[in-house]
């Protein structure tokens, strides 16, 4: 009885980290666009500040108002929200939703 409860709970472990590792892994920010291009988007947080540079995936997937775009339709002042994933050794934005700037 006792080797069944083990196993029961090493499996109820197992299943809860390997349910909550891909939440774990993707991390979300809103900022401003400041440049984008060339593989990296550079941005700041929504005041503002806070300025950094990210590498962007080839594969990422964008969008400006709802609809597919490419990285260097975003322009400065635009409103952004990135998904950041681990690919291989590297972060990168995986995701990138975009509002334009006045909109």
């Amino acid at each position: 009885m006792r080797h069944i409860k083990l196993t029961l709970g090493a499996g109820l472990l197992a299943l809860a980290l390997a349910v909550s590792t891909p939440a774990l892994a993707a991390d979300s920010h809103q900022g401003k666009v400041v440049s984008a291009g060339y593989g990296t988007l550079t941005m700041t947080d929504m005041a503002g500040k806070n300025q950094h540079t990210h590498e962007v995936a080839t594969d990422a997937a964008i969008s400006c108002e709802g609809k597919t775009c490419g990285l260097a339709e975003l322009k400065a002042g635009d409103t952004i929200t990135v998904t950041l994933d681990k690919k291989g050794d590297e972060t990168v934005v995986t995701k990138i939703e975009a509002k334009k700037a006045g909109s």
